[in-house]
Order: C-alpha cells, then structure tokens, then sequence
C-alpha cells in the first residue's frame, strides 16, 4: 500500500486447533517502524490470564528503515526486525520462516506500522481482506470524527478490496463467525490507553472462546 495506516490489533483462530498455544507475529518494537509496543504487551498479558501459551515470531531481514521516536524521522541506521522484535519478547522469540500453522490455535498481529513496512506489502486489516475474500473487518469508525479516528479511511480501502467493514468502538471487537476472524481497533483511535487496553482484552477473551 503507498497509503501507511496505523493498525488495530487483529486474530486468525485456527477451527482445528489442539494445544492451546496461540503466535503472536512481531514486526520490530515501536510503532513507527515496528510493532506498537502496548498493544504487543497487552495481547500477551491477556493470553497470560487465560493460561494461553504463546510463541513469539517476526522475520529475520533488515527493516525497511529506522525511525527516531522522539523526532518521527527517519535515521540512516540499519536495524534487523528479529532483533528488535525480541526486545519485546525479552529474546524469546523465533525466526517467522519457522512458524508452523498446524502448530497453533490462531496467529496475533499486533498494530505498529511494521506489519506494512516488514511484514507486508499492506497493513493487517487490508492483508486479511487480500487473503480472504468477502471477511468482516472492524478498523473502528469510518469518518474522522475531529480527530478522534485519524485514520478512518482505512475502512474505504478494506472495502474496496471486497470485504465488509463493521463500524465499532475502541472498546468493541468484530467476530467473522465464518471466516474465524476477530478484530478490535485499538490505536486506531485515539484514545485512552486504558480503553485501547480493554478492548485488546475483550479480543483475547473472544478468541479463547472461539479456541
């Protein structure tokens, strides 16, 4: 996509699963070249209360660039997406080209604009409507809302790709009961942490469910 977006956090749950074990696929720490770093966390201390074993994953290749936090601009050091992503797993992380779907319940991408800079050639929510047509996908709102969803028009370009958007709050969370797919918007919406918090935590909870 020539169009980056920040991204909400987004679950593919495996109907065959056998061990409850869930992936969590990393793109780098920090949001602007890599995974958001809240959203990582609060996924795993989610899984962690529902007694899920998690697995860390993020590709080992360079980063597309490098981006100082402080001044949102892009630096001339080159970084490597498998060691930044293992900062966030305190180095307990595997190469991606090791993950093995049959081995898990469900794959987590976490938001961050890595996934579309390492991961992907588009963010999470337009990979799923890519992979799988006809999907039902939450980004959150649709309009702007002064500010409040800045980046709305994320919901256009899952449409124009065949899926359906569903319209829902920061706190609220979308299941495709057919697809086995469940999303929350979490920072795409600016807001509270808190409230980003609980709806990554309502996500979690649905998708034990659906494990």
């Amino acid at each position: 996509m020539a169009l980056l977006r920040n991204l909400g956090t987004r679950l593919f749950s495996n109907s065959a699963c056998v061990d409850n074990r869930v992936a969590l696929v990393l793109s780098g720490c920090g949001v602007y070249d890599g995974s958001e770093i809240h959203e990582a966390s609060a996924i795993m201390v989610h899984l962690s209360r529902h007694g899920v074993q998690v697995a860390l994953f993020a590709p080992d290749q360079p980063q597309m660039h490098t981006v100082n936090h402080l001044s949102g601009k892009v630096t001339e050091e080159s970084r490597n997406v498998l060691v930044e992503s293992a900062r966030i797993a305190r180095g307990n992380i595997s190469p991606l080209s090791t993950l093995s779907a049959a081995g898990f319940c469900a794959v987590v991408f976490p938001g961050g604009f890595g996934a579309a800079k390492n991961l992907l050639t588009c963010i999470a929510p337009v990979l799923a409507a890519k992979v799988l047509p006809g999907v039902e996908l939450t980004v959150g709102h649709e309009s702007d809302e002064g500010g409040r969803w800045p980046y709305a028009s994320t919901a256009g370009a899952i449409v124009s790709m065949g899926a359906k958007h569903i319209v829902k709050d920061v706190t609220e969370v979308h299941v495709d009961e057919k697809m086995k797919v469940v999303t929350t918007p979490a920072f795409m919406c600016d807001a509270p942490l808190h409230l980003i918090w609980d709806g990554i935590g309502k996500l979690v909870t649905t998708l034990v469910k659906l494990m």
